[in-house]
């Protein structure tokens, strides 16, 4: 065989085995809701680090809130033959659909921060959201001594959001003298400050708001000052950011917030990811119990 002959034929099956291994390469591909809150992006470095630290594949698209680029963004890993599929879904409901795909291709799906409805996937990593809904109805009625009537600022089509309203909600169900006169949605911190603008000027007794997010509460909390509401309304958040966190020890209008870990979610995130590479079973839920922040301090 001629020099030429031997270097083309071992290139061809070097060629031959990069292809091999990149056909059975394991990867992980992680569909986040978004990176302009403060939550997604330590979820997103917390992920990145623990892939690192594991020395997992992993690969991260951002949704940006939109459901058809979180569509297509799981398409495109169906597409590239990642081995696990990790998605905060942008619509509970709406992300249905594409998870089906991606299992009936063979990929394991895990739901991290928010879950997806009418489907069961391999593992589901979130904060316990009905319990932290629970402990914000128990804050709330502390704050106002159990009697008035109080809003929440919602974000419906997102189940863990659901579920926090559905838990204050219970929570409530224990102050009977404590009631909610408006549910209004305010996704962005834009839409919360009309929201709750709109629950003030229609409901101007109310004693406490409920946002579904820190966003939301601080977008309260801000409608409450203009209105010169601040020694009658206090707002309680949930997620814990810094900017909230803040606001807790240094405004008395924001009086609380429950706290999730992020951090914690993006680690166990590809923890379990790397343990269902490997083919060993791992808990269908994988809850990480909220905190409570007050200008006293944190309680976990």
């Amino acid at each position: 065989m001629s020099r030429n002959l031997v270097s083309k034929f071992l290139l061809a099956a070097a060629a031959t085995a990069m292809l091999a291994a990149a056909a059975s390469a394991e990867g992980i591909g992680a569909s986040l809701l978004t990176q302009q809150h403060p939550f997604y992006i330590s979820l997103a470095d917390a992920m990145k680090a623990e892939a690192k630290a594991e020395n997992l594949p992993l690969e991260i698209s951002i949704a940006n809130q939109d459901l058809s680029k979180q569509l297509a963004d799981v398409e495109d890993f169906i597409t590239k033959g990642v081995d696990v599929l990790i998605i905060s879904p942008v619509d509970s409901q709406g992300v249905r659909a594409a998870i089906a795909k991606a299992q009936k291709a063979g990929i394991k799906v895990i739901t991290v921060d928010v879950l997806a409805n009418g489907i069961e996937v391999t593992s589901h990593i979130g904060t316990d959201n009905f319990t932290g809904g629970v402990k914000a109805a128990e804050l709330m009625a502390k704050l106002t001594g159990g009697k008035g009537n109080v809003a929440v600022i919602d974000y419906p089509t997102v189940q863990s959001v659901v579920d926090r309203v559905e838990g204050f909600k219970k929570g409530l169900e224990g102050h009977p003298d404590l009631k909610i006169v408006a549910v209004q949605p305010g996704i962005t911190r834009p839409e919360a400050l009309s929201a709750a603008q709109n629950i003030l000027q229609a409901n101007p007794d109310v004693v406490g708001i409920f946002g579904f997010g820190d966003d939301a509460a601080l977008a309260a909390a801000s409608a409450v000052k203009s209105a010169k509401l601040d020694s009658q309304v206090k707002v309680i958040g949930f997620d814990g950011m810094e900017e909230a966190r803040n606001a807790v020890k240094n405004d008395p209008i924001m009086a609380g917030v429950i706290a999730q870990y992020p951090d914690q979610m993006g680690k166990v995130a590809v923890e379990t990811a790397g343990k269902v590479l490997k083919g060993e079973e791992v808990p269908a839920k994988q809850p990480i119990v909220p905190g409570v922040v007050t200008k006293e301090g944190e309680e976990k």
